[in-house]
């Protein structure tokens, strides 16, 4: 939920006859959530967006928990997950709660032959490697590494691809990924002690009114299934849209630290929350200036949350033999810290290059088959002295 725009051609009044060069009407459709209470968009399609042909069985998805409850300090080797050329098919469920599941995703091949809408979850999805272009019916969004794309829940969607070697690291929330709250202001602006800004914030551009007909297939998730439609009409057919519903991206490298004399703790890293979730980014930043600090993290105990951690790029003080691609979950119940040796290293640094996303969810995680395939077994041990 960024804030409110505009594009293409609508109505001066919504609700009201808009229309088509041959006299007929455009059809509106109220995109609306938490019923008619949340955001909304009014978008205008040159064909009623309920034309159905086909309807498919639906088929499975839904993950499956290998272990359900555990209390392991627990890594995962995010890059053994093979490329797969369908980006659909390329989503593993690694780690996941009825809040939100956290997916590993390496496709090969751009969505050409098919659009998709996650009907029951709002999607985040980090660029780790590739690039390409996000289309929808609200325009297209370029992407690149490190970017965010938050796609709320609904939009219908492909993902294009520029080449082959791509790697995301994906959040499904099963409510509606925000800003936080203490960023914004009364009227729903970015406050001047945020850490990033509207301006940080790219909204769809190059909306097309593809006006087609024939049989287009949409693949719609919900509940764990996935649902194959094929509609009559082109799913972009919009001719111009308003509102606060739409996909929208953020780049991590656009994230500006929080820095002081002392060891910041993370919420300072904050940059969108889930309901019992928040999702924070680490980025490069100059470390404490107190003469006496320690800018490695305390040890620490999570007692209401689990820690999940994905590393991207660079050096981590903290931490030993860190893989880009690597999860790291630390469960709520044990305390974890900086690996043996490296508070002492880390006094005097000045600064770090360190790139990553953190998930606090407040509720417990539980592995996926997948997960168990490239976990480090024994990596519950790198605490011992070597």
């Amino acid at each position: 939920m960024p804030f409110y725009h505009q594009a293409g051609s609508i109505p001066h009044k919504r609700h009201t006859q808009f229309r088509q060069p041959d006299g007929s009407l455009y059809a509106e459709e109220l995109v609306s959530t938490e019923g008619f209470s949340s955001v909304y968009s009014l978008v205008y399609h040159t064909h009623p967006p309920t034309l159905v042909k086909i309807l498919g069985d639906p088929y499975d998805v839904s993950p499956v928990i290998a272990r359900e409850k555990h209390l392991k300090h627990t890594s995962l080797k995010g890059f053994n997950i093979t490329p797969v050329d369908d980006y659909l098919d390329s989503r593993k469920p690694v780690l996941v709660n009825d809040d939100l599941h956290i997916i590993l995703a390496a496709p090969k091949q751009s969505m050409t032959d098919y659009f998709f809408k996650n009907s029951q979850a709002d999607e985040m999805i980090f660029v780790h490697k590739g690039s390409g272009v996000l289309k929808t019916g609200y325009g297209e969004i370029t992407f690149g590494y490190g970017d965010y794309l938050m796609i709320p829940r609904g939009t219908i969607y492909q993902m294009h691809f520029d080449d082959t070697d791509n790697r995301l690291f994906i959040v499904e929330s099963f409510s509606p990924l925000r800003i936080p709250g203490k960023y914004l202001n009364k009227a729903g602006q970015l406050m001047e002690h945020a850490p990033y800004c509207e301006r940080d914030i790219r909204i769809p551009q190059n909306l097309q009114t593809n006006d087609e007909q024939g049989d287009f297939k949409i693949l719609i998730k919900k509940q764990g299934l996935i649902y194959p439609y094929i509609y009559g009409t082109h799913p972009f057919d919009y001719i111009g849209w308003d509102g606060y519903h739409y996909p929208w991206a953020f780049s991590i490298h656009d994230f500006e630290p929080i820095t002081g004399r002392l060891h910041q703790p993370p919420p300072v890293h904050q940059t969108f929350e889930g309901k019992n979730f928040v999702v924070c980014s680490f980025v490069p930043r100059k470390y404490d200036y107190h003469p006496l600090s320690i800018p490695a993290p305390y040890n620490h105990s999570n007692v209401d949350s689990d820690e999940v951690l994905y590393y991207v790029d660079g050096d981590f003080m903290s931490r030993k033999s860190v893989e880009k691609g690597q999860i790291t979950l630390h469960p709520g119940g044990i305390p974890h810290g900086p690996h043996p040796g490296t508070v002492e290293k880390s006094i005097g640094k000045e600064s770090t290059e360190e790139l990553a996303v953190m998930i606090d969810p407040f509720r417990p995680l539980k592995l996926t088959e997948y997960a168990i395939g490239i976990e480090d077994p024994d990596y519950y041990k790198s605490w011992q002295s070597q």
